[in-house]
C-alpha cells in the first residue's frame, strides 16, 4: 500500500512548500532470499541475496499542480541491501534515481540522475526485469537492459502517449572543461502498445564508458577500471565509446505471453581511453556482441506464474566468446503486494572472452566459474509498499 502524504507538511524538510494541490508518495520494495551456485572459482556457493526480482529501495515521489495542465514533479529513490542495510549503487544516498522536472500535455522534461532509453523502452521485456531475478539478465548485463547503470547529469524528455505510441530521449553532459565530448551520454527510444501487442526500441551512446557510465557513483575510481563486474566485458575498459542498440516485443494471448529481445553492443576504439591498467592485453579495434532472448510466461492460476527463457550471446570483432543461457522460474503471489519466487539459471560459455582467456561461464551478479558451465538457483520473498 502506498502512503500518500498531502500538503508536504508531514515531511518536515518540505514543510515550507506545502499547499493543498501538492502530494508526496512514499513507496518501496524489500526483496530478500538465498542463492546457490555450483561453481564459483571451483567452489560451491550458498549465501543470502537481496534485491533479486527487484532492487531493494525506498523512495519519495511528488507532484505539484501549477495550473493550466502544467505540473512540477520529483523522484528521490534510494537503493539498499535488505540483509545488511548497506546503501546500494556505490553508497550514493539516492543512487537509483534523483530528478526534478515539469510535465504537461506535450510530455515531461526532467533533470538529474536517471534511466537511459534502453531501460525505459526495452528493459522490461527481458526476463531479468520480469519474473526472473537479476541473475537471469543477459551475461554481464552488457546491454544494460537490466538497469545496472544509471546516468548522472542528465536532461531527459518523455513524450505523452499518442494512441499507444511513446518516445523520448536523454542527454548527459560530460562536465570536462575543454573536452565537450568526453564522458557525454545520449540515448533515444520509442515504444508502442496496442491491445495484446507491445513493442520497444532503444539506443544509447556513451563516451569513455569506464568513467562516465560504469564509473558514475561516489566511490568509483577516476583513474582505474570500474568495469570489473564480469569477464564478458571487463577487458574493454579502455574503449572510447560504448554503443547499444535494442529492439524488443511481446504478445499476449489468453494467459500466455511470448516475448523476444535483441541487442547489439559495441565497445569501440579500444585503447583510446587512458587510465591505470585499463588495457592490460593491448587490445585495439572494436569488441562487439549480438544478443537474442526468447521468453515465455504463463499465468497458470491467478496466483501462480510460470516462466521459461533462452538467451544467446555471440561475440565478434576482437573476441569470439559465446554464451548460451537457459532460465526456468515460478512466482507465487500471496497478495497483490507480496510474492514468493524461485528461479534456476544455466549458462555455458565457449571461445575467447574480454580478458583474452578461454571464456568461462559467468552468470550475471556472480563471480566466474572455473569451467565453461555454471548453474545457479535463487529463492526468496518480495514485498511492495
Amino acid at each position: 500500500m502506498k502512503k500518500s502524504l498531502f500538503a508536504l507538511a508531514a515531511l518536515g524538510t518540505f514543510a515550507g512548500a506545502a499547499h493543498a494541490q501538492s502530494s508526496v508518495t512514499l513507496y518501496g520494495i524489500v526483496d530478500a532470499g538465498f542463492v546457490y551456485a555450483n561453481n564459483i572459482g571451483g567452489n560451491k556457493l550458498y549465501e543470502p541475496s537481496a534485491g533479486n526480482l527487484q532492487g531493494d529501495r525506498w523512495g519519495l515521489r511528488g507532484t505539484e499542480d501549477l495550473g493550466g495542465g502544467l505540473k512540477a514533479l520529483f523522484v528521490l529513490e534510494n537503493g539498499f541491501n535488505a540483509f545488511t542495510g548497506k546503501l546500494g549503487q556505490g553508497g550514493d544516498e539516492f543512487g537509483r534515481q534523483a530528478y526534478v522536472g515539469l510535465s504537461s500535455q506535450y510530455g515531461t522534461v526532467t533533470l538529474g540522475r536517471q534511466y537511459d532509453s534502453v531501460v525505459d523502452y526495452t528493459g522490461a521485456f527481458e526476463v531479468g526485469s520480469q519474473w526472473a531475478s537479476f541473475y537471469a539478465a543477459h551475461p554481464g548485463d552488457l546491454d544494460n537492459m537490466n538497469n545496472s547503470n544509471r546516468v548522472n547529469n542528465s536532461i531527459k524528455y518523455a513524450s505523452a502517449n499518442y494512441s499507444g505510441l511513446t518516445f523520448g530521449g536523454l542527454y548527459s553532459l560530460g562536465g570536462v572543461a575543454g573536452q565537450f565530448n568526453r564522458n557525454q551520454i545520449f540515448s533515444a527510444g520509442l515504444g508502442y502498445a496496442q491491445g495484446p501487442l507491445v513493442l520497444g526500441a532503444g539506443y544509447f551512446n556513451v563516451k569513455n564508458p569506464n568513467f562516465s557510465f560504469f564509473g558514475n557513483n561516489s566511490t568509483s575510481s577516476t583513474t582505474a577500471s570500474n568495469m570489473t563486474g564480469s569477464t564478458v566485458y571487463s577487458g574493454y575498459a579502455s574503449a572510447k565509446t560504448q554503443q547499444v542498440i535494442t529492439a524488443a516485443g511481446a504478445y499476449t494471448f489468453g494467459a500466455a505471453t511470448v516475448g523476444a529481445t535483441y541487442s547489439n553492443t559495441q565497445f569501440k576504439d579500444l585503447g583510446q581511453t587512458v587510465g591505470t591498467g585499463l588495457n592490460p592485453h593491448g587490445l585495439s579495434g572494436n569488441a562487439k556482441f549480438h544478443n537474442a532472448e526468447l521468453n515465455f510466461k504463463y499465468q497458470l492460476t491467478p496466483a501462480l506464474l510460470l516462466g521459461a527463457a533462452y538467451d544467446y550471446t555471440k561475440g565478434y570483432g576482437v573476441n569470439d566468446a559465446k554464451y548460451h543461457q537457459g532460465v526456468l522460474g515460478a512466482d507465487y503471489f500471496l497478495s497483490k503486494r507480496t510474492d514468493l519466487y524461485f528461479d534456476a539459471i544455466y549458462q555455458h560459455a565457449s571461445g575467447t572472452d574480454s580478458t583474452d582467456h578461454a571464456a568461462v561461464a559467468d552468470i550475471n551478479g556472480l563471480s566466474p566459474s572455473s569451467t565453461s558451465n555454471q548453474v545457479a538457483a535463487v529463492v526468496g520473498i518480495r514485498h511492495k509498499f
